[in-house]
């Protein structure tokens, strides 16, 4: 779909409103928002009077309108579409619910109904509150319209109009151009619309509220359009607990997809995932403000050195980087403020230069040089009108006049929300100051912000790698075939023996004591738990007695030599995502896979830099790098083999099912990693 047949949609010179109650809404909306071009009602039944002209249907209309509003009963949408679409709308908002978001076999016959009838025009919904149009002063919407005309601001794409209605009732002085809700998003999704915004000058960002992700390859294009056009995303995506999963299904008949995937997908794509409403407010106004941030070092400083205790405690779980004043700085702001303030970070300047608005510029003017990403200075103000705050307002302008000139981005932080009035906020932001309300939600704001500097400035972008159909069925290779189809991509795999029971002793001599013995099949997927296997076989006798015992499982052997020095057991694994394609999963091996589960995901490109970087955040990372004595694991040998274990999915695309090498046994650096034990399900044909 191109811009223009949008454009004419969201700002629309002709609107008909087609219903009753709700249309009734929607025209208040229309008039709250100052719309100044042509109306027109549409009602079988309704009379006409008191200066309200109804027509009976979309065919009596003078014109064809370039937008409508339909809030009717569901089975008479198909109809009410297909008559805009011959008339030559410009598309409209179907506000009726009981579409495909009901799970029922007639909900989805009439979503197909109207998809038809609807021909190409672009329409909200079904099931969805429409749109505000800050910009051109718009509104298909059925409710209160909170908020004022502006020339530059994020757009909000809401699958919930509850959650766009709360949204554009915040008060943090977040300007906002654009409510767009898309509910079962039939036609226009969440990737339409930020492809298409993208190119809107006045748009700076974009906020999305999710509960499922389309078409997610449309997705990937998108926020990569989006970063190509400097304007970050972030959003939330409900679906991270089965109860949400379920509430989801129910809501817009979305699926919420694997959460793991979808938190690899912003990773990788440079978008910020949030976690609640309030964060999400705060990091579009650093985006709104001047995009993302360069990265996470980061300087928070007070008069308070209860503010900074509680900033390094509420930050502990963040990736925001304290680090120290560089020492030139350091000795300026003693030079500034005397040897009585301890110079750290949190920098609790004390109360010395509280009333000295020269030694507080000079102070602002260093920190704000010391080579930071971001300044935070943290402040309550008083009520206005309530209390003096003179002196709040003060220190805050000084701050604002020691930024000019300077690359950093400088922040104000209210501990409490509400102690930040909205004339402050206001004055920040014509500063150049981002005005971030919560303590809390202003680091993780931050934090996030930082996290999409640092991915943009890498440069990478996310290529999914999906087969073109879901496997129907799926079959199990025995385990040595399974390693001898890796071996051949590179990874490396134990000397080994294929032999009867009865040669099962032979064998391990050859190989060499001592040795791990399997039983094999293709049934035998999970072997530990099924006692298929025997491990530190240190000589005949005991090769013999446990060919005998596995016998009875198998009556072929697979007798492999030991690995016996390893420094570390990892979980490397393929798997494949209905939405996202092919997905690396690197994490605790062994017997720790489960009871940790300490693991994180990729989406490719796969590249040995993506993987050392990945395996750096996972808890098993300090024993990878020697832990308490133990000797440092190869760890390059460990990417290496990741690495391998991605270029046979990604030779096997549309046969892959699962890939699980558990445990890869990593041993000390220099002598290299082993797959031990390989699972990999294929398509049946």
């Amino acid at each position: 779909m191109s811009a223009a047949p949008l454009q004419r949609l969201l700002a629309p010179r002709s609107l008909a409103l087609i219903g009753g109650a709700w249309a009734d809404a929607a025209l208040a909306a229309s008039r709250v928002i100052g719309y100044s071009g042509e109306v027109w009602r549409v009602h079988p039944h309704r009379p006409c009077g008191d200066g309200e002209h109804y027509f009976r249907s979309v065919d009596e209309l003078p014109r064809a309108p370039d937008a409508a509003f339909i809030a009717a009963p569901n089975h008479e949408v198909p109809a009410i579409a297909a008559a805009l679409a011959r008339r030559g709308a410009g598309g409209f908002v179907c506000f009726a619910a009981g579409f495909s978001e009901t799970g029922s076999s007639e909900g989805e016959r009439l979503t197909r109904e109207l998809l038809a009838s609807a021909g190409a025009l672009p329409f909200f919904g079904p099931n969805c509150y429409g749109f505000i149009n800050f910009f051109d002063g718009a509104a298909l919407w059925p409710d209160q319209v909170i908020g004022n005309r502006c020339q530059r601001g994020v757009a909000l794409i809401c699958q919930s109009g509850t959650i766009a209605l709360d949204l554009s009732f915040n008060d943090r002085s977040l300007p906002i151009g654009y409510v767009l809700t898309v509910g079962n998003q039939t036609r226009l999704a969440a990737e339409d619309l930020i492809e298409l915004l993208a190119q809107d000058a006045r748009v700076t960002a974009f906020g999305l509220y999710l509960e499922g992700v389309r078409d997610a390859a449309r997705f990937a294009r998108a926020a990569e359009r989006a970063r190509a056009a400097g304007k970050p995303i972030a959003l939330i995506k409900a679906g991270r607990t089965a109860a949400a999963t379920r509430t989801v299904r129910t809501h817009t008949g979305s699926l919420a997809g694997a959460d793991a995937a979808f938190a690899a997908f912003c990773a990788q794509a440079g978008i910020a995932r949030c976690e609640s409403l309030a964060t999400l407010c705060e990091t579009l106004k650093i985006f709104h403000s001047g995009g993302p941030l360069r990265g996470r070092r980061v300087l928070t400083m007070g008069a308070s050195g209860g503010d900074m205790a509680m900033t390094a405690d509420a930050a502990r779980h963040l990736g925001l980087d304290f680090a120290p004043i560089p020492a030139p700085a350091a000795a300026s702001l003693r030079e500034i403020l005397s040897d009585r303030v301890h110079i750290s970070n949190p920098f609790d300047f004390h109360t010395h230069v509280w009333f000295d608005p020269p030694r507080q510029h000079a102070m602002f003017s260093v920190v704000q040089r010391a080579g930071y990403d971001v300044v935070a200075f943290l402040v309550d103000c008083p009520p206005a009108g309530a209390a003096d705050d003179s002196a709040y307002l003060s220190a805050i302008g000084q701050f604002a006049a020691a930024l000019s000139a300077t690359t950093t981005r400088g922040v104000v932080i209210a501990s409490l929300p509400e102690s930040l009035p909205r004339a402050t906020r206001e004055k920040c932001l014509a500063a150049g100051i981002v005005p971030l309300q919560g303590q809390r939600e202003a680091l993780e704001a931050l934090d996030l912000a930082g996290a999409v500097g640092e991915t943009w400035a890498r440069g990478a972008a996310v290529q999914l790698q999906q087969p073109r159909a879901a496997a129907s069925a799926a079959r199990t290779l025995a385990e040595h075939e399974g390693k001898r189809a890796l071996a051949a991509f590179g990874v490396p795999v134990p000397r080994s023996r294929l032999v009867a029971a009865a040669e099962a002793s032979v064998a391990a001599a050859a190989l060499g004591f001592p040795v791990v013995i399997k039983a094999v099949g293709s049934h035998l997927e999970h072997k530990s738990e099924l006692g298929a296997v025997v491990l530190n076989v240190r000589n005949a006798a005991e090769a013999a007695a446990a060919a005998q015992r596995l016998s009875a499982l198998s009556a072929t052997l697979l007798v492999e030599e030991m690995v016996s020095d390893g420094v570390a057991e990892v979980l490397v694994g393929v798997s494949v995502d209905p939405q996202f394609g092919q997905l690396l999963v690197l994490g605790a091996g062994g017997v720790l896979t489960e009871l940790l589960r300490d693991s994180v995901t990729l989406l490719p490109p796969f590249t040995a830099a993506a993987i050392e970087t990945a395996l750096g955040t996972l808890k098993l990372a300090k024993l990878l790098a020697g832990y308490r004595g133990r000797p440092p694991a190869d760890v390059a040998a460990l990417v290496q083999t990741a690495l391998a274990c991605t270029r046979y999915a990604a030779a096997n695309l549309e046969r892959l099912v699962e890939l699980d090498l558990n445990p890869v046994i990593v041993r000390p650096q220099g002598s290299g990693a082993v797959a031990v034990d390989a699972l990999i399900r294929l398509e049946e044909h």
